[in-house]
């Protein structure tokens, strides 16, 4: 159940746990109001780092004391992070409270700091529990928030609207792929529009051959399950100032399909749906936010298996903007979908373009399991994205699209190959890929193969898929600039 969170002026006479800041150093920000003993903190060893929590028994109930680091260095992320370690501290407790909005630094948005702290409150409750017999879900059903103003009360709105998001694309990543298969996505876009008031279109897998999506038709190959092409669209009541589209990879299981992975590296294969489960989440989202922006989410979605049909390295496809693609490994099937998808979006003739997918273990390897890689077309366009990351609290990291390396994709019988001739810059050969299937329109990639799962219980993070890209999908939609 998700919970409930209300602004009072003060903390409440009743409730069973509150949540208080503390500095680094056991400094008590001014207007925390917390009962907390100092001393016992001390032989504790609390110190006040974000992040860090400790209960503290009293006559009021028990409090909660948040570490926030120093006062000069507290950001909406670390809000976030104090109210992730509230909420696991105070995991038995029915009802709540906090104080934390008193650490917030004058710079700080009011609605931004409030945002966070439902952000990282409900996050952190999350669980994948449908398969769980006895999952010891969180029994915390309301949270106040001491502050005020009505742009407070509005942060803390989006910020627990935006978390459910979230919450739907974990919940996405996190069905394995006999429960969500293609068609079953495409019923749940189909329910997210009937919801939201999106306009929805669905292409079968004879559509998707009619109309030339030769990526996805090619990897769907070697699978039972059809594939689907997936588009949402949603256009503000009062007409758009301008348009961007969202773009997902949504591979619902991937093998590798003929150059198969081993077993091992199949364990977690249904997280590759990561990018398809972002953008659709997000769309779950954006209509409520009422951007003055028209969004077209384009989500190409198959299995990619090795059935007697599968592709077979050699192989060559057409792609829906005409470029053929010689298939090497098929287990580089993400920037083959995606370049038909990305096709797609230039022809609807938006102002800028992101797309989302898990592409890479290269990324992986260059920027570990936290940061997503972020490559583009138009430094402008790049800037734009990464601030809007910055914003919601997701790391990521620009990377070049090195002119030198774009000879490392070229094939000696198609136009281009799925594949580099060398062993290095493997995800910035994909972005030259993809680059490809974009023309002159503004394009930004984000290569989430990292952060789209997490191995650990961390802060607001469970292991599993993490939702990675809705904040900063939403965000960058919210505050969009034409570039």
């Amino acid at each position: 159940m998700p919970i409930t969170f209300t602004l009072a002026d003060e903390v409440p006479a009743h409730v069973d746990a509150v949540g208080a800041p503390v500095f680094a150093g056991r400094v008590m920000p001014t207007g925390a109001a917390a009962d907390l003993d100092i001393g016992f903190l001390a032989d504790r060893g609390f110190e006040g780092r974000p992040g860090e929590a400790l209960a503290v028994p009293s006559g009021r109930g028990t409090w909660i004391a948040l570490g926030v680091g120093e006062p000069g260095e507290v950001t909406a992320e670390t809000l976030r992070r104090a109210a992730a370690a509230f909420v696991r501290t105070a995991w038995r407790d029915g009802s709540g409270a906090t104080t934390l909005l008193a650490a917030a630094p004058e710079g700080l948005d009011p609605a931004l700091a409030a945002q966070a702290i439902a952000e990282g409150a409900s996050l952190a409750a999350y669980r994948f529990s449908r398969y769980k017999a006895d999952p010891k879900l969180s029994k915390l059903e309301s949270l106040v928030v001491v502050g005020s103003g009505d742009e407070t009360q509005r942060g803390l709105d989006r910020g627990a609207r935006v978390a459910e998001a979230v919450a739907m694309a974990r919940d996405l990543v996190n069905e394995p792929a006999k429960a969500l298969t293609p068609r079953r996505l495409a019923d749940l876009a189909a329910e997210v529009a009937e919801a939201e008031g999106l306009t929805l279109t669905v292409l079968d897998e004879v559509a998707i051959v009619a109309e030339g999506l030769g990526g996805l038709a090619g990897v769907a190959q070697g699978s039972d399950e059809p594939a689907r092409m997936i588009q949402l669209v949603y256009d503000p009541p009062s007409g758009a100032d301008a348009s961007i589209a969202l773009v997902g990879k949504g591979i619902t299981f991937d093998s590798g399909g003929l150059s198969i992975k081993n077993a091992e590296g199949m364990e977690t294969m249904k997280t590759d749906k990561s990018g398809a489960a972002a953008v659709l989440a997000a769309m779950s989202v954006i209509a409520a936010l009422a951007p003055p922006v028209k969004v077209v989410a384009i989500m190409p979605v198959t299995e990619n298996m090795p059935g007697g049909a599968a592709l077979k390295p050699g192989d060559v496809l057409t792609i829906r903007n005409g470029k053929t693609v010689e298939v090497l490994n098929t287990d580089a099937e993400g920037r083959l979908v995606l370049a038909d998808g990305l096709s797609l979006a230039v022809e609807a003739e938006v102002d800028a373009i992101i797309d989302v997918a898990t592409l890479t273990g290269a990324c992986v390897i260059a920027l570990g399991r936290k940061v997503a890689g972020l490559m583009g077309n138009h430094a402008g366009w790049i800037d734009q994205v990464g601030q809007a990351a910055a914003r919601a609290g997701e790391d990521v990291w620009p990377l070049p699209l090195h002119e030198d390396y774009r000879k490392l994709i070229d094939s000696d019988v198609a136009d281009i190959k799925n594949i580099s001739s060398g062993r290095y810059a493997g995800a910035l050969t994909a972005g030259l890929f993809l680059r490809e299937f974009v023309g002159d329109t503004p394009w930004a990639h984000l290569d989430i193969a990292g952060p789209a799962r997490s191995d650990d219980d961390e802060g607001y993070l469970q292991k599993g898929g993490t939702g990675f890209g809705v904040r900063t999908l939403v965000e960058a939609v919210m505050s969009f600039q034409r570039p």
